[in-house]
């Protein structure tokens, strides 16, 4: 396949702990197959650079990062910084600017590790959140006027077209239709969201029927969360607006054992630009320099890479090292129940290999 130009952004707090184990796992990879040659560039992007300058990111970095293969993000966030100026000014500038419309999360519950749900089993827990990742409640319309007087207002204008939405269901109904289950679940609020979401229902209605094979169905945000908890099983792939599948997605990671176990791809589906890879779990200062963050959401965001790049043999590798990492159990980290260090896991990840 030849060399795979991978831009690494660290970013902040945990982010770099994990990222690095994400690379040391693509390097013992490569190191077993001469098929694979990874080229990573290094990218120290996030907020220590906007305490420095006052920029997150330069001013040229989309088009620096238009030149690799795929993007691998650590996270952003900084207790120095507020937080809308550390992810509007890196992560979501990406998502935004490379036009990384599509969010896939998977969330499932490996065997070897326990849910917070009772007497639930993996084929119980087995979803995919698809989160529309470039406009609705994250548009970034809106403002503030009559600033730090008594009558300031702020607006956070949700934006849905037409196209995204449906650029959206239709990327998720194509998911659905790989699995062996076939089924979709539309996540709305249009009793309570009488534009937006209304038309996001209206998009989902006009083209499922080019999905005859897909079982649909539509549910609000609200029985949605309950859902989770309460059904399970019944859920397989679900595709929500930018703020419901944000928080959504959370609670399915919670939900599987830990957020330090889930990753994410923001996927550009037609290739024009460069997708981006990331753990979920954020960049948790609480726990910066301890050794102990869990690194296998960032493992897993390394397979979902690999498997975009068109490396399926080497990113089910990944996998299935993961699996064998968890259901053997000796090294699991904290937030999974175990004592392993953030290097410990990620030993144990590559001896699998």
């Amino acid at each position: 396949m030849g060399t795979h130009k991978i831009a690494v952004i660290p970013g902040d707090g945990i982010g770099a702990e994990v990222i690095e184990s994400g690379v040391k796992v693509l390097e013992t990879l490569a190191s077993r197959d001469t098929s694979l040659d990874f080229h990573f560039e290094r990218f120290n992007w996030g907020s220590a650079r906007f305490l420095d300058t006052g920029q997150m990111m330069p001013d040229d970095a989309l088009q620096t990062l238009k030149s690799f293969d795929v993007i691998y993000f650590g996270s952003a966030g900084d207790p120095r910084v507020p937080d809308h100026i550390s992810l509007w000014q890196l992560r979501l500038a990406i998502c935004q600017g490379l036009d990384q419309y599509a969010n896939y999360r998977p969330a499932r519950l490996l065997r070897g590790l326990t849910s917070p749900l009772r007497d639930v089993t993996p084929e119980d827990v087995d979803w995919i959140i698809v989160r529309e990742n470039s406009e609705g409640e994250y548009s970034g319309a809106g403002g503030r006027v009559h600033t730090g007087l008594p009558l300031e207002v702020a607006t956070e204008v949700s934006i849905f077209t037409r196209t995204g939405a449906e650029r959206i269901q239709r990327f998720a109904f194509d998911l659905a239709g790989k699995r062996p289950r076939k089924k979709l679940t539309l996540v709305t609020k249009s009793n309570a969201q009488r534009h937006g979401m209304v038309l996001w229902d209206e998009v989902f209605e006009e083209i499922r029927g080019d999905y005859p094979a897909i079982q649909t169905d539509r549910v609000l945000v609200d029985a949605m969360a309950a859902r989770f908890v309460t059904d399970p099983a019944s859920i397989d792939v679900v595709v929500a607006s930018n703020l419901h599948a944000d928080i959504l997605s959370d609670l399915a990671a919670a939900l599987s054992g830990s957020l330090g176990l889930a990753p994410t791809a923001n996927l550009n589906p037609e290739r024009e630009f460069p997708s981006m890879f990331e753990p979920i779990h954020g960049s948790a200062f609480d726990i910066v320099g301890r050794g102990i963050a869990n690194p296998l959401g960032a493992i897993w965001s390394a397979s979902l890479m690999l498997d975009h790049l068109g490396e399926a043999q080497a990113a089910a590798q990944i996998m299935s090292a993961i699996e064998k990492v968890a259901a053997d159990g000796t090294a699991l980290p904290r937030d999974l129940g175990g004592q392993a260090s953030t290097a410990d896991v990620t030993e144990a990840v590559c001896a699998v290999l």
